[in-house]
């Protein structure tokens, strides 16, 4: 979930045993106890049960308005969650301790919950440099995948299995680099949204709805470290401490208020969705590139940062840990042409600006030397509408269609408590208000359209009613 990685320890007992039959979930509605085994261990203290949740908001039935209220911390007071309840399990390293874990996640019962630890902002990728496992028969498992790459057996064992991830489209990809690829999704972050939480982060929804506190001081750690800390390794195995009993949770309310067909139609599409595929020009992407004005700059822009990548993907780094984008903005703006000039910018003092100096001022170079006919274009055409503040002037009857659209999502965000960015995709929006289908305004044309631009059956069906009802009486 952060940017994380493990040590090389084998599997210990503890990631085959199952805690107390008392779950956190039961303790936090009936406030007996806090997480399994906190009374014995004093870890966690005794949980008084999680702090009273808004009353649930109505489903699609009978929807009510309003953002669902926040808890009031000042009347119940979230309990910490201090320690995994069997305890940190080692870290998995080799094949016999991973045959050990596929054998018991396959006798276990239930979902699996799942997380990834990454090293974002370190190394080059999205890689998992930490995997963590929990179910119920099973324990916690955390997971090396850089000793341990390749998990198909583990996902083979678990083929019929409900995995349970928060923000499941951070993870899943570098899940599926190492083989785990859910056939069932839960996304507890999808879940929360879609019930209107307005913190959806794991550590504010765990405290809203089962009353802990997750500790979530490593979640930026840079996770390729070897080994890794003990404190890093409780974190991450809190992580998926009680995302199965947020999960059940949260499908409750999900089917109380009408909304579970909604979440299971999520869920789907995000397994659905092919893998992104590369940006044709990345480069573009430069924070800073807007004040980069003609072509000749545009081209050094492009020569220095596809030299950063390389060197980057070479060393393993994070690529602005090799060069900061605002010092290839200031290289395309400057031009320099000597090792003085290149150093005496601000933005080149770092060291690793100044240990590939040559590099850069070489990637200068070639970009000075080439054609008029080899620089990037200055602005490339899209394939889609273009920025909205301009459509008055280009096309008054699309503008009109895009604030009628947009009002018309608005309402229904607020009248089922659902943000509007998760009620229909903006880009979704825009797209069918530049061009519409053509004939008369009709509730079928329309629903193609918006089915042909990635919506939910569930959208579609909230969504294009009204829509039609507001075009029409344009």
């Amino acid at each position: 979930m952060g940017s994380r990685a493990p040590g090389t320890e084998t599997a210990g007992e503890n990631t085959e045993t199952v805690g107390a039959s008392e779950t956190p979930q039961t303790a936090a509605r009936t406030g007996t106890t806090g997480p399994a085994g906190a009374d014995d261990a004093g870890s966690a203290g005794a949980a008084t049960g999680p702090p009273a949740r808004a009353a649930g908001h109505a489903g699609p039935g009978s929807p009510s308005g309003g953002v669902r209220a926040e808890v009031d911390t000042e009347e119940r007071v979230a309990t910490p969650l201090l320690e995994p309840r069997e305890g940190v399990p080692p870290v998995l390293g080799d094949a016999s301790g991973l045959a050990r874990v596929v054998e018991a996640f396959a006798r276990g019962a239930g979902p699996v919950a799942v997380d990834a630890e990454r090293a974002s902002g370190y190394r080059y990728g999205q890689r998992a440099y930490l995997i963590q496992l929990r179910r119920a028969g099973a324990g916690t498992a955390l997971i090396d995948p850089i000793e341990c790459p390749d998990l198909t057996g583990l996902n083979a064992a678990l083929a019929d299995t409900e995995m349970v991830l928060h923000a499941a489209n951070q993870d899943l990809p570098c899940l599926a680099e190492v083989g785990l690829k859910p056939a069932t999704l839960f996304d507890t972050e999808l879940a929360g949204r879609l019930l209107g939480y307005p913190r959806v982060g794991l550590g504010s929804i765990v405290e809203n709805v089962l009353g802990f506190a997750l500790e979530k001081g490593h979640s930026a750690a840079d996770w390729s470290t070897r080994p890794l800390p003990e404190d890093w390794l409780k974190y991450a195995a809190l992580d998926v401490e009680l995302l199965v009993e947020l999960r059940d949770a949260l499908h409750e309310e999900l089917e109380r208020t009408g909304k579970l067909p909604w979440a299971l139609e999520e869920f789907a599409a995000i397994l659905a969705t092919p893998p992104k595929t590369p940006r044709a020009d990345p480069w573009r992407r430069t924070s800073g590139i807007h004040r980069v004005r003609n072509r000749r700059a545009l081209g050094i822009v492009r020569e220095v940062w596809e030299t950063r990548d390389r060197i980057a993907q070479e060393r393993d780094l994070s690529p602005g840990r090799v060069l900061q984008d605002a010092a290839i903005v200031e290289l395309a703006m400057k031009a320099p042409k000597t090792p003085a000039e290149l150093l005496a910018l601000p933005t080149m003092k770092g060291r690793g600006a100044r240990r590939h100096q040559s590099a850069w001022l070489r990637a200068v170079s070639r970009a000075r030397g080439l054609p008029e006919r080899g620089l990037p274009e200055a602005n490339l055409p899209g394939d889609g509408p273009p920025p909205a503040h301009r459509w008055a002037e280009r096309d008054p009857a699309a503008a009109a269609r895009l604030t009628a659209a947009r009002a018309v999502v608005t309402t229904l965000s607020e009248q089922y408590t659902v943000p509007a960015e998760n009620l229909m995709q903006p880009d979704a929006v825009r797209r069918l208000s530049w061009s519409p289908p053509p004939g008369p305004v009709a509730a079928e044309p329309l629903a193609d359209a918006l089915r042909g631009l990635g919506a939910r059956e569930w959208q579609i069906g909230l969504v294009v009613p009204p829509l039609t009802r507001a075009w029409s009486e344009l």
